[in-house]
């Protein structure tokens, strides 16, 4: 507000300037006007005509000219020194007998033209006219310009104070959630599609997120301390078994070492999963074919069920196994493989046939691995690659189920090689696609 009221008063006292002096040159100009023709005559005329008549003979002539309240006129010489003058006030200026353009002398307008017969004539008048016009509409200008800048500093006050009032719902929104009420939201405020409205909605929009971050944090937290509460307490059970003689040392042993992989494979899982959230350089990728990978996914496989059919085919079931060039961490990927072949093996009855595809389709070396199993129900499509999240332990084949990091980590070191996994039904059952860069024939070895 003090910025645009001393733009507002700048603006006005310049505008204010403009229009005084261009009112000003205007009326000079219009006496200007006046005071030459009155010259002309007066040059004609004998300045004999300025003795004890020539009062008379200036107001008569004068009489015409309504900017000019005193008048002088004098005749001069061929030598410049004047002979005769007559005036209507007691300050007259000093006027120079030389001939030349209308010229201002003090607070008079004066005009010198030349007599026929040698000499020249003068012929003032004051502006004070001029002056005390211009300085009436000043003080209207002032006045005006003042009643204008309170009208709108009032204005502008309450109006501005009435558009910040939503950013004070907004400062106060603020200070709750910083005081821990992180479900407190922003009422709507102002013009829908001003620049407050959109800053409210993009707000509630960010606390949004915050508020189901925190969420997923706490649910994160709960279920890592469920999921490491289970082998401790496996192993803590198994020690006080042993100390108390109910169970053999070997057998204790052997429970606390299961319990204890367990334990770190999901502490390793866990880790793996940070650092990829990080961006952390967690990948050494090299050029390699994903053909080496559905190999190794089919003798896994087989390795688990020998009476499972697997075969290996083009993407989409089509054709045989196809070049599948891309640039990838061999290991990580592998470690993709191993989750996959794990579902596979872990949700399908014995002996269900599945497929490894590996072929490319457009910019993009594909790896897919299908079963004929029960498939996924719709409802937890959306859910299957958060972590922690577990299938109905029914579809089984011991009726228990991991961790629910498995897919979490697939579609994390995918998406660290700049790929993506995708999954559909494969009627029946349901197809993993894994989508990696192509390797161009420039990168090849």
């Amino acid at each position: 507000m003090l910025i645009t009221t001393v733009l507002l008063v700048a603006g006005i006292v310049a505008s204010d300037a403009i229009v005084l002096g261009a009112l000003r040159q205007h009326l000079v100009e219009r006496v200007d006007r006046q005071l030459t023709p009155l010259a002309q005559l007066m040059a004609r005329l004998d300045p004999s005509v300025l003795g004890p008549a020539g009062s008379d003979v200036t107001r008569r002539e004068g009489g015409g000219l309504d900017l000019v309240t005193a008048m002088a006129i004098v005749y001069f010489d061929a030598r410049g020194v004047p002979v005769s003058s007559v005036h209507t006030s007691a300050a007259v200026p000093d006027i120079s007998g030389n001939v030349r353009r209308p010229f201002t002398a003090g607070d008079w307008r004066a005009v010198v033209v030349a007599r026929p017969g040698g000499g020249s004539v003068a012929v003032a008048g004051s502006l004070d006219a001029v002056d005390g016009t211009v300085r009436r509409l000043q003080l209207v200008c002032a006045v005006t310009g003042l009643l204008l800048i309170a009208a709108l500093g009032t204005a502008g006050w309450f109006l501005v104070r009435a558009g910040l009032r939503p950013l004070r719902t907004i400062e106060d929104t603020a200070a709750a959630i910083a005081a821990g009420d992180i479900t407190h939201r922003i009422p709507a405020g102002g013009r829908p599609g001003s620049e407050v409205a959109r800053l409210t909605d993009a707000l509630n929009g960010m606390l949004a997120q915050l508020e189901r971050a925190f969420a997923a944090r706490a649910q994160f937290v709960a279920d890592v301390s469920h999921e490491l509460r289970t082998p401790l307490f496996g192993i803590k059970g198994s020690t006080e078994l042993a100390l108390m003689g109910a169970v053999g040392v070997e057998r204790t042993l052997s429970r606390i070492d299961t319990e204890a992989g367990r334990l770190a494979a999901l502490v390793e899982d866990l880790l793996l999963l940070a650092r990829l959230d990080v961006q952390a350089p967690v990948l050494a990728p090299e050029p390699m074919d994903l053909r080496t990978l559905a190999a190794s996914a089919l003798a896994d496989l087989r390795a688990l069920d020998a009476e499972r059919p697997v075969r290996i085919t083009g993407p989409g079931g089509d054709g045989d196994g196809e070049p599948a060039p891309t640039l990838g961490d061999e290991a990580r990927l592998r470690q993709v493989v191993v989750n996959l072949v794990g579902n596979v093996h872990a949700h399908t009855p014995p002996g269900a046939p599945a497929r490894i595809g590996v072929g490319n389709d457009g910019d993009f070396a594909i790896l897919e691995v299908a079963d004929a199993g029960p498939g996924i129900p719709p409802e937890q499509r959306e859910r299957l690659f958060e972590r922690f999240h577990r299938g109905d332990d029914s579809r089984s084949r011991n009726g228990t189920s991991g961790a629910g990091l498995g897919l979490a980590i697939v579609r994390s070191l995918v998406e660290a090689h700049g790929g993506r996994v995708e999954v559909f039904p494969a009627a029946p059952g349901t197809t993993f696609r894994i989508c990696l860069p192509l390797l161009e024939d420039s990168q090849k070895l």
